[in-house]
């Protein structure tokens, strides 16, 4: 085995790139997100997802936004729910650093966490109901996405703003849940197909769309990305020796599909890429266009009309 192009899920990221750097294999992945990954210090390890820290900061600007227009009350309260996972921890913490720098304009009311693959989550819903919170901010992965959120509806819940961080824009959930029920809820993503409309990102859209009829979502995006970063690194190196193709990796700065349009693995990053994430946001017409940065935005967005 001379490379590893690395899976899906930043548990499993963690533990495979251990075997990775005990062998010297240059490891690059598209599926691990947690920032505690690359605090190792690994130098076989190059990571294309940007840390989940940045996910939950991109949803707060976007609120924060929403909040400088007078659309979200001052101060607001919010109810966070976080994965007991490195994934979770991440987001929690984007969430407490921005609040922590914007103390007149937020206030965490419910801070809790959560085991993967939940079957009841009435307990914690109910502490959010009775907390009043503004804001629900939740970090899950898919199944737990959808079984919160049928307990969400349940309950009767309402907020002006809920995102369950990467979730929330899955056909899979609209169809589990009905459409009616994911209506506004945001979701911070690595890429979206609306970034497509130059350049390389402009390229891999059409080329997959032709194929595939349809178009690609973030985990495709990324999957693409990865195998073409260690394609590029092989190209540069000119060899198969693993250590001059890790140098390589460590030394790209090359255009890219990701937001922003560069991707690197600097070392002070524990060579993992750092861009900024885009949020998007359900619609009563079932599309999620993109609604911060405001450079890449197609619409404004809005906090759920349908809620006091």
């Amino acid at each position: 085995m001379q490379f590893l192009l690395g899976t899906y899920s930043s548990h499993l990221v963690e533990a495979q790139s251990v075997v990775a750097e005990q062998n010297h294999v240059p490891y690059v992945n598209g599926g691990g997100g947690a920032k505690e990954i690359y605090k190792r210090g690994f130098k076989y390890l190059f990571g294309l997802l940007a840390p989940v820290q940045l996910l939950s900061t991109a949803l707060m600007e976007w609120v924060d936004s929403q909040q400088q227009a007078g659309k979200v009350p001052k101060p607001a309260k919010i109810g966070v729910l976080w994965e007991n996972t490195a994934h979770g921890k991440d987001f929690r913490s984007g969430v407490s650093e921005f609040v922590g720098k914007h103390k007149d304009g937020y206030q965490v009311a419910v801070d809790e966490s959560f085991e993967l693959n939940g079957k009841d989550f009435s307990a914690l819903l109910g502490k959010v109901k009775s907390a009043g919170v503004d804001l629900f901010l939740a970090d899950a992965h898919l199944p737990d996405y959808i079984t919160m959120q049928r307990q969400y509806v349940t309950l009767g819940l309402c907020h002006k703003v809920q995102s369950y961080g990467a979730r929330g824009s899955e056909k899979q959930a609209a169809e589990a849940l009905g459409p009616e029920h994911v209506r506004y809820i945001l979701s911070a993503v690595w890429w979206n197909a609306q970034l497509g409309t130059a350049g390389l990102t402009k390229k891999f859209v059409e080329t997959f769309k032709a194929k595939n009829k349809k178009d690609p979502e973030w985990y495709q995006a990324m999957g693409y990305e990865t195998a073409r970063a260690l394609f590029l690194a092989l190209e540069k190196a000119g060899t198969l020796d693993r250590d001059k193709v890790r140098d390589a990796l460590a030394a790209l700065d090359v255009e890219s599909i990701v937001p922003g349009g560069k991707l690197q693995f600097k070392q002070e990053n524990g060579q993992q890429a750092i861009y900024p994430f885009v949020v998007q946001q359900n619609q009563p017409d079932g599309s999620s266009p993109i609604v911060w940065p405001k450079e890449s935005a197609k619409t404004s967005g809005s906090p759920n009309p349908g809620c006091k």
